[in-house]
């Protein structure tokens, strides 16, 4: 009995860390979604309705459950709900296709589905071809089946068991890997915490944030690196469904937000919008980015555009929860292409083959150590054994570190793609088009592009005697891949350069093709 109550005494989930934050901000502002607001008391009482709720449902704690929807106040409840109730949070992307979907609620042997209404009869047809029962909304539901929004409204204070333990698994991210089936990172409580902290001390949050958050909450880094760290922190959060160009500005200039993440992608779309130049968005303090390299001239035109900024790179991956290394705004002049040193819960080194230390300036693997990585890929015994081969994790990433201990991303191990800050596997995209009849072979490789940084680029191969146009492979591809993952342009070749041994040498075409641009290119075809 002492055993148990010392370890509840000393216990720290995110649910905790939550009740602790409602206890000192209390009736402070920290959420608004459409016309709704939520103090943090407000927050800490719904996420107990929404415990009760989905416990009521015949859920235990440990048992999965999968979000699939697009930001909303929620889609933020389910997540709290169900981390206060124990169960294991596993958010998915918005517009997988019904294959992609079903094969995540079978590999993490889900319990229960939420979706958005709109997502309906995509959400079904996963369902049905996954063999899962139980399902809900996470708003606009019909009163029956559980409905996360209603949950959370409802009247009375209900307190769910005080069970768990922090070194529980409280979220599974689903990433992409060069074998093209996606790999769940599973993520405890006291990891997502030990990043909270990393996060609120080294990028300076404090109670006089007043955050926008556009970007998608199944995303990590908009989740746990800035909307929870921010929120525990005593901020204040707009939350909007989508980072539509005029409607971002528009609630910049509002709000007056001082804090504000986006990838390269968006702050391009942002910059090129003419409302950039007609709001006032003098109120921005703490611009932040990440999620994808931002190209250096585009960085500079930020500065200059909003002098008195403060930007910071964050860089880092769903293992790690995600952050890793941060260039704070003071450092941003000498090193502007570097993504910065290790927080302070990360150690970081730059290895051979060998997982021997190369010389700085030398190329080689980021590999890192972290109370904040993942326990493991859910399910995935082989994978987690190889990628902390060496006792440390190894990112799948190339960079170098100078004499001072900044590093630079140069490449990636793995083939994929980063595509508007969102990850690609090209093995999974290449399957997709190899399904057509008239293709031979196709390599999927990432190409330099204005919009989203990089984008999918299709080289392909076709049968001898057949025929097909880029739009035809487009549309086989649809059929098979949500539309982030579909090639943006498709290049026609008679052969694919490969090495001795017969492996394909996607170096070489990276090189053949970085001068095309998907604004070029488009959907055509290139000799």
């Amino acid at each position: 009995m002492v055993e148990a109550e010392l370890r509840r005494a000393r216990r720290n989930m995110v649910g905790d860390a939550l009740r602790r934050a409602a206890a000192v901000h209390r009736d402070r502002a920290a959420l608004h979604f459409a016309d709704r607001d939520w103090t943090f008391a407000g927050l800490d009482r719904a996420a107990n309705r929404v415990a009760v709720r989905l416990l009521a449902a015949g859920l235990r704690r440990g048992e999965r459950v999968v979000t699939y929807g697009r930001n909303s106040d929620a889609y933020l409840l389910a997540w709290l709900g169900c981390v206060r109730a124990g169960l294991v949070h596993v958010p998915v992307n918005f517009t997988l296709s019904p294959p992609e979907l079903s094969y995540i609620l079978r590999q993490c042997g889900a319990s229960m589905l939420l979706h958005d209404p709109a997502l309906a009869e995509t959400a079904g047809a996963a369902a049905r071809e996954a063999g899962l029962v139980m399902r809900g909304t996470l708003h606009g539901g019909d009163g029956e089946a559980v409905d996360i929004l209603s949950a959370a409204l409802a009247a009375g204070d209900p307190v769910p068991p005080d069970e768990g333990e922090d070194t529980d698994v409280a979220q599974i991210i689903y990433t992409s890997g060069t074998t093209g089936a996606p790999k769940g990172a599973a993520l405890t409580h006291a990891g997502i915490l030990a990043q909270y902290t990393a996060c609120i001390i080294c990028m300076d949050y404090n109670q006089a944030d007043r955050c926008l958050a556009a970007l998608p909450l199944y995303h990590v880094a908009q989740m746990h690196a800035f909307t929870m760290p921010q929120l525990l922190q005593g901020a204040e959060t707009w939350l909007m469904e989508a980072p539509v160009p005029e409607q971002v500005l528009a609630l910049i200039e509002r709000h007056r937000i001082n804090s504000f993440f986006a990838p390269p992608t968006v702050w391009i779309n942002l910059l090129r919008h003419p409302d950039f130049s007609a709001r006032d968005l003098g109120s921005l303090r703490n611009l932040y980015y990440g999620a994808a390299i931002m190209p250096v001239p585009v960085l500079a035109e930020l500065r200059a555009r909003l002098p008195g900024v403060r930007p910071f790179n964050c860089y880092g991956q769903s293992e790690m929860a995600p952050l890793a290394t941060l260039l704070r705004p003071e450092e941003h002049d000498a090193r502007p292409a570097s993504v910065g040193r290790p927080v302070l819960s990360v150690e970081t080194r730059i290895v051979d083959a060998q997982m021997r230390d190369v010389p700085p300036g030398t190329q080689g693997e980021i590999v890192h150590r972290s109370p904040h990585l993942l326990t493991s890929y859910w399910d995935k015994p082989e994978e987690t054994a190889r990628a902390f081969e060496g006792g440390w994790f190894h990112s799948g990433d190339i960079g170098v570190m100078d004499e001072q201990g900044y590093i630079t991303v140069v490449d990636r191990l793995k083939d994929v793609i980063n595509t508007g800050g969102v990850l690609v596997a090209s093995r999974e995209v290449e399957e997709a088009l190899f399904s057509h009849p008239a293709v031979s072979e196709v390599a999927v490789i990432a190409v330099p592009d204005a919009k989203w940084i990089e984008a999918i680029a299709a080289v392909v191969v076709l049968r001898a005697g057949a025929s097909a146009t880029a739009e035809e492979l487009i549309a086989h591809a649809r059929g098979h891949l949500a539309p982030y993952k579909l090639p943006k342009q498709v290049i026609f070749t008679d052969t694919l350069p490969k090495n001795t041994a017969g492996k394909l040498l996607k170096r070489e075409l990276r090189v053949i093709y970085s001068g095309t641009s998907s604004g070029a290119l488009g959907h055509g075809q290139a000799a």
